[in-house]
């Protein structure tokens, strides 16, 4: 069993699609200018709380603002804007959630105007991507994914992919996930990291760690809306997912986009580096792999 990836880029898309033994079974499109992906995390504003949908609108920066529910905010809301509005009045001089005073969970039952208000400055991810008329779907329960785990803030648990059948192997991932994860992060275990040693998870843990600092400095600096942390695109977060030693070759048709998937897979995975192949051919790369 071989996967292909073929990386298709056009003028006003990237057409991404995965074959397994020749045989097309994933197409994903990715427009070339689009500014609101899945994970994107933003510093933005409640422009209206609507008692009646139990949700708030907040201006992320897009032309509709997004839709954030109750359901949404998660139990620990209380202390995650705690927590932004204590840094960005730069009363914050660390990103270590160890000491960080925990607030009381707000009620699943509860009300969004118990919790929200307009202009109160919050930070969100996108859950869905901006359709038609409708702004991106929101959520303040953060998650920073890796290419081994994902770190989610504000948490203790540490939970193991339900695709890792070895109750042997769970349990070593789960005990050794606890020894390195900082306090006051919760932690999922992905598929990809069965049979890893400690020094590769610990990179991605610190690497996503990184990250959550990047969140915390940005923070500081941008006026709201404002991005904070952009998600991978497309075709990295496909690669991030779905790398294996089963991957054959990643073909590319575009010099730059070839350079960055290059470098990315270099990061991720050095020995692989080489599948990475920049196609020139002259007949298109779709029509040279027979796909319509």
């Amino acid at each position: 069993m071989k996967f292909d990836l073929l990386v298709d880029s056009r003028p006003d898309e990237v057409v991404i699609a995965l074959l397994k033994d020749k045989q097309l079974i994933e197409l994903h499109k990715e427009p070339h200018d689009s500014s609101y992906s899945v994970g994107d995390i933003f510093l933005g504003k409640v422009k209206k709380v609507v008692s009646g949908l139990n949700a708030c609108f907040v201006d992320v920066g897009h032309e509709k603002d997004g839709f954030l529910h109750y359901l949404d905010l998660g139990p620990k809301i209380r202390t995650f804007q705690d927590f932004v509005e204590r840094n960005m009045a730069k009363k914050l001089s660390t990103a270590s959630l160890r000491n960080f005073k925990k607030q009381p969970e707000i009620e699943k039952s509860g009300k969004i105007d118990e919790v929200m208000e307009g202009g109160k400055r919050i930070l969100v991810q996108v859950a869905k991507e901006p359709i038609s008329t409708k702004g991106p779907r929101l959520t303040t329960e953060l998650t920073i994914a890796g290419r081994y785990m994902v770190l989610v803030p504000f948490s203790d648990k540490v939970s193991v992919s339900q695709k890792i059948e070895s109750q042997e192997e769970r349990k070593r991932l789960k005990k050794l996930v606890q020894s390195i994860k900082p306090q006051g992060f919760g932690v999922i275990i992905r598929t990809v990291a069965e049979s890893k040693m400690v020094a590769d998870l610990d990179a991605d843990l610190k690497n996503l760690y990184r990250k959550w600092q990047i969140i915390y400095k940005q923070m500081k600096k941008v006026k709201a809306p404002a991005k904070v942390l952009g998600e991978l695109g497309r075709t990295a977060s496909l690669l991030r997912d779905l790398l294996n030693d089963d991957f054959a070759n990643i073909y590319v048709n575009d010099e730059e986009l070839h350079a960055e998937i290059k470098d990315y897979i270099g990061r991720i995975s050095p020995s692989q580096e080489k599948i990475v192949k920049h196609y020139k051919g002259k007949i298109p790369l779709f029509q040279k792999f027979e796909i319509e």
